[in-house]
């Protein structure tokens, strides 16, 4: 058995808290890492490090605590030593480091910053890094009024209230954002506000004071023209919280919300009319790509925990870490890993070079790649673990209804997939490599017995369907 030092060893090296070494998958991007980017790594290893993990247990005691003041656990307030980590956060100067404007590193330095912080959620809470909250911060610094950034921003930066985006809709298929049918009519100096709205994370927590809300303006013109965003307060008239959504039968701060007749000022329309999908693109993009930094950590976590339980069980004779069927799974699970993180990073050097519109087709492909890699360990980890690895002792479970979760947040699979193709389709063109490797059966010119079909069944010989 091995000894726990030595265990820490490993899983550190696993979760990469080593403030000295480059991680090895850094070493071909080395010319494109600043000073900066080294210091800020260093600062927030210390502070998962010195702070948040030995404030884990305290954390669970308070957590328990606020569960037990409640008859859900939905409506738990957060534990009170949340905001002792945020203020040693901020003064490691590493708050809101989702932000460039903070944290000084461009999307590739700060990909394997979100690694760690998907490996150490805590940290995550601690230094306000958590969505929806980064998505909608982003929007109100990037298009928000002076206003709505002194009211809303300012407070979401500082942690003192959480938000939502309401976006997605029960009554249509929400994956097309064109289909999103919520009403945002004008009147007066007001804006009156008529949706029904599902899945909208975040917003039962007792900390939830504001939405961003996706409705339509318009039922007219152009279709990427109608959608508009606006500020909702959580707790305006006709805003009324049906039920939380379980997720596989649990119940989680996801919610359903139904808005009849709520009215705001006019000046909560974020940008302007018909602006809704300009301010998507851009919230959407770092959205995805830093939800993939973070599963990249918990794939290392459900990896770690498979080494840790492989070295202190025995079965059929020798321990677990000596059976050929699980070296395997840790082979596979290291190199599913690290093909994933490459490809984030290649995503991230995309998104620095020609922006994240640009970048779509990458991230597309992460978005779809991640959570998959991801679940597959942490299946394979429950498989380790048996049957306590889907029990309430072990976060194997919560970390597998996360993942599986994450594969239809901010769009299915499917939606990323035809993304991709498309855009391969459109640069395909007329590949002599792929006409070579294809090949042709010349017979069907020579004998013609297929020119009564050609451009309906068959195509003209030469040409492209």
């Amino acid at each position: 058995r091995c000894s726990n030092r030595t265990h820490r060893r490993s899983a550190m090296s696993v979760q990469a808290l080593d403030k000295e070494a480059i991680p090895d998958g850094l070493r071909p991007f080395r010319d494109r890492l600043t000073p900066r980017f080294l210091e800020a790594r260093s600062q927030v290893i210390d502070f998962i490090t010195q702070d948040v993990i030995p404030a884990v247990p305290e954390f669970q005691k308070q957590r328990q605590a606020e569960l037990d003041k409640v008859s859900h656990q939905i409506w738990a307030a957060e534990p009170p030593i949340v905001k002792d980590l945020r203020k040693k956060a901020q003064g490691r100067k590493i708050y809101n480091f989702f932000l460039p404007e903070v944290s000084g590193l461009s999307v590739l330095e700060y990909a394997p910053i979100g690694e760690l912080l998907g490996a150490f959620p805590l940290a995550n809470l601690a230094m306000n890094c958590t969505a929806p909250d980064t998505g909608n911060m982003e929007v109100l610094e990037k298009y928000g009024t002076p206003e709505q950034k002194e009211q809303w921003l300012k407070p979401l930066l500082a942690g003192q209230i959480r938000s939502a985006f309401a976006m997605t809709e029960p009554g249509v298929a929400s994956s097309d954002a064109t289909n999103i049918s919520s009403r945002i009519d004008r009147e007066g100096d007001e804006y009156v506000i008529n949706g029904h709205k599902w899945w909208i994370s975040g917003a039962c927590r007792p900390e939830c004071k504001v939405f961003i809300f996706l409705g339509r303006t318009s039922f007219e013109g152009a279709l990427h023209r109608q959608q508009s965003m606006i500020l909702v307060p959580r707790d305006a008239p006709g805003v009324q919280i049906i039920r939380p959504m379980a997720v596989f039968g649990h119940e989680h701060d996801h919610a359903e919300i139904v808005f009849d007749n709520v009215r705001v000022p006019a000046t909560n329309m974020i940008l302007g009319e018909g602006r809704g999908f300009e301010i998507a693109q851009g919230r959407l993009g770092p959205g995805r790509i830093h939800h993939c930094m973070r599963t990249i950590g918990q794939a290392e976590a459900a990896l770690a925990a498979i080494l840790y339980r492989a070295q202190r069980r025995k079965a059929f004779g020798k321990v677990l870490a000596k059976q050929d069927t699980l070296r395997q799974v840790v082979a596979e699970a290291r190199i599913s890993i690290e093909q994933n993180r490459q490809l984030c990073y290649l995503a991230a050097v995309m998104a620095d070079e020609v922006g994240f519109k640009a970048a779509r087709k990458y991230i597309a492909m992460i978005k779809v790649a991640a959570p998959r890699m991801a679940l597959k360990i942490v299946d394979d980890a429950i498989q380790v673990h048996g049957a306590h690895g889907v029990g309430q002792d072990s976060k194997l479970s919560d970390m597998y209804t996360g993942l599986r979760t994450l594969r239809v947040a901010d769009g299915p699979d499917i939606v990323h997939l035809n993304t991709i193709a498309k855009m391969e389709m459109e640069t395909a063109g007329d590949s002599a490599i792929g006409a070579v490797v294809s090949g042709e059966n010349k017979n069907v010119a020579k004998y013609g017995k297929f020119k009564h079909v050609e451009g309906r069944l068959a195509p003209v010989p030469g040409s492209k369907l």
